[in-house]
């Protein structure tokens, strides 16, 4: 039979928001692969139900309530993901917002609010994986990968969210640095940036929703609009080991909407 080279089992993914939305679409495919799970949310009845799911794939799954704004949160979840399983292969800093405001009406609380979830809360995310990553392998055991969960405002403007856009593209920016930094202990640093993906946040809104439903459609080259399960194949092969080189990378996941100028 031939070799499953994107078998996770073994493998520990810690995914932060993981338990809805994209963040759980990335949880499952790694637990789909064989990977055990941690997810990270603020809610523990949504952490609770997101887990149970997972569990259906046979691997252990576990969850905290954990939110990311909150740095001293962070530093224990991680140490206690950590102690719990022994060792995070990839942790995925997926945990985000987002409000709408144009920015002559953009308060300042607005603007500091969202960039304490998606900026603020990626950094101690990323830096809490590298540090971990990085004791694992001054011990001998090389190797991880974090990913960041980026967005297509990383390459263009959106109104109404121009905050949104400053914090994505500085996560952005951020990762190229953590992925030079941890290269020397083979810890691969990658962004991914989704196009539209209907989650149960979209469907909140079905006017809104199917608006840009059809829009989206009528820019992306692929006429069809993203799904969650359409995300899970990149963050198994970004948690695997046939991503060993792969690194410092920005990568779309839009149906190829980016690609076309018109």
């Amino acid at each position: 039979m031939a070799e499953n080279v994107f078998d996770l089992t073994g493998k520990t993914v810690l995914v932060t928001g993981g338990n809805s939305g994209l963040g759980f679409a990335f949880a499952n495919g790694v637990a789909r692969a064989g990977a055990d799970v941690v997810i990270w949310g603020r809610r523990a009845e949504r952490n609770e139900e997101a887990a149970q799911k997972l569990r259906a794939h046979g691997g252990r799954v576990s969850h905290r309530s954990v939110d990311v704004t909150d740095e001293q949160a962070v530093i224990e979840g991680m140490a206690a993901a950590v102690e719990e399983f022994g060792r995070l292969d990839t942790v995925v800093a997926n945990a985000g917002t987002a409000t709408v405001a144009p920015i002559d009406q953009m308060t300042g609380e607005i603007w500091h609010k969202l960039l304490a979830v998606n900026l603020h809360g990626v950094f101690y995310t990323c830096r809490e994986a590298a540090k971990h990553m990085k004791d694992r392998a001054e011990r001998g055991d090389r190797g991880g990968s974090i990913v960041l969960n980026g967005s297509l405002a990383v390459f263009a403007g959106v109104p109404g969210l121009a905050h949104y856009g400053a914090a994505k593209g500085g996560l952005n920016s951020m990762a190229k640095t953590l992925a030079v930094e941890m290269g020397a202990y083979d810890v691969r640093v990658n962004v991914v940036c989704p196009g539209f993906i209907v989650t149960e946040i979209a469907e909140a809104d079905p006017e809104i929703a199917q608006q840009t439903i059809e829009m989206t459609k009528a820019r992306t080259p692929i006429k069809e609009i993203g799904r969650p399960a359409d995300v899970e194949g990149i963050m198994i092969y970004l948690a695997s080991d046939m991503s060993r080189y792969h690194s410092g990378d920005t990568i779309t996941l839009d149906g190829g909407m980016m690609a076309q100028t018109y």
